[in-house]
Order: structure tokens, then C-alpha cells, then sequence
């Protein structure tokens, strides 16, 4: 009899508003907050889903400094990382994102993150994927460590009377990915290029971190990424 594949779907929201940003004149401090973030995380099965847990997550400061550059066009800051010509394009997970023995107390991201904590391998062998390594101080397997999107849609915000825009990012990691480790965090990457094999630059826009999640063959998690804009 075959084996059912179990499916967890990891929902993270990274959103902007009132909420993050307020100027006042005169005499009265500027105050300044960062963008709110959330993920959470179902089990999804016959009957529907169900919640396992919520946690929060972060737009990181390379993920400004990407922005800034395309809005603009420019790249003439030596102290930013991301360049210009670098936009959204891959995905990456890691297994270092709870303290240190306790696989279900997520540690938190903050905005000087440049990295996940502990990368992991995601693949081996698909062609579709970026970012390979060999085996070397920080990557303990070899193979890919970023996998594709499998599609971006745009969405109305219904809570800012269908004003602003929503991008909903998905990315599948099947049955054959990741295979025998931990999960705690992920992140979306900005890159020159969305390519199978790229090699090249890669500068952290968001991270997430989660309760460990023990990844099997017959386990697949959805990530459904929001950003609004």
C-alpha cells in the first residue's frame, strides 16, 4: 500500500501600513517601526486544515536596499550589498532558526539578518535550482541550497478597500527535497538572474522562522509568501 504524502502549509506575511511608519513636525520625536511580519504554519489534510502555530517574521535591510536600487534605477552606494539589477527570485530554507536545544522555540529574525543561520541542502540533482555547493566550511552536503518559485500572483488588499497590491509567492518543497532535515527557517532571495544553476550573488530579502519541522519523503510543505505593497 503506498505511502500518503502528508502536506504542511507554511503561511508568512510581510506587510506594510500605518502600522509601520509614522513622521510628525515640529517639537515631537520622528517615529519609526519596522514592517510587521507573520507566519503560520497548518497541517493540511482530508478534512481541511489545521493550525499548528503562528510566528512573526521580517523584511530584512538587503531587502530595503534592493528595493531602493530598482525603484530608482541607481547603484552608486558602496555600502549596499544587493544591486540594482537584482529582484525576487529564490527560495531558501535552513535548520538554524530556534534556540539552541529547544527544536520549538523559534529564534526570532532581525533586520541586520544578511543570512539564514544555518543553511541547509535542498536537492541534489534538479537543474531547476541555483546556489550549489560542495562540500566546505557552512555547507555540509553538496548539491543546491535555493529552489524556484512555482508562481507569483497578484492580489487586491480587501482590507485597504482593494488599494494596494498583495504579491502572493508559493514555492512547493516535495517529497524529494530536503529529505532528513530539521526545518526552522527560510527566506526569500534576491539574485541577477532566476536560471537554473546561477551561482552568483544572492542577498537575503525576508526571513521566517518556525518550529522545527523534520522533513520526510512523505512529508511536502507549501510556502505561501505575502508581501504587500
Amino acid at each position: 500500500m503506498k505511502k500518503k504524502i502528508q502536506t504542511i502549509e507554511v503561511i508568512a506575511k510581510d506587510y506594510y501600513g500605518d502600522e509601520c511608519l509614522a513622521d510628525s513636525v515640529g517639537n515631537q520625536p520622528v517615529v519609526r517601526k519596522t514592517p510587521h511580519g507573520y507566519v503560520e504554519i497548518y497541517e493540511v489534510d482530508d478534512n481541511g486544515k489545521k493550525k499548528l502555530v503562528g510566528k512573526s517574521n521580517l523584511v530584512l535591510y538587503y531587502g530595503r536596499e534592493m528595493l531602493a536600487q530598482r525603484l530608482v534605477n541607481i547603484s552608486n552606494n558602496p555600502n549596499v550589498t544587493p544591486t540594482k539589477d537584482e529582484f525576487i527570485t529564490w527560495f531558501g530554507l535552513g535548520d538554524g532558526g530556534v534556540i539552541l536545544g529547544d527544536p520549538l522555540n523559534p529564534s526570532p529574525p532581525v533586520l541586520t539578518d544578511t543570512e539564514l543561520s544555518s543553511n541547509v541542502m535542498i536537492t541534489a540533482t534538479d537543474s531547476s535550482a541555483a546556489d550549489y555547493h560542495v562540500i566546505s566550511p557552512g555547507y555540509l552536503k553538496e548539491g543546491y541550497y535555493k529552489i524556484p518559485f512555482d508562481g507569483i500572483e497578484f492580489e487586491q488588499d480587501e482590507l485597504n478597500d482593494d488599494k494596494w497590491l498583495v504579491l502572493k509567492i508559493q514555492i512547493t518543497v516535495g517529497s524529494g527535497y530536503a529529505n532528513g532535515e530539521q526545518l526552522s527557517e527560510a527566506g526569500l532571495f534576491s539574485a541577477e538572474s532566476g536560471v537554473g544553476g546561477y551561482t552568483g550573488q544572492f542577498s537575503l530579502f525576508a526571513r521566517v522562522t518556525f518550529p522545527s519541522i523534520v522533513k520526510t519523503a512523505d512529508r511536502r510543505l507549501i510556502f505561501s509568501w505575502y508581501l504587500y505593497v
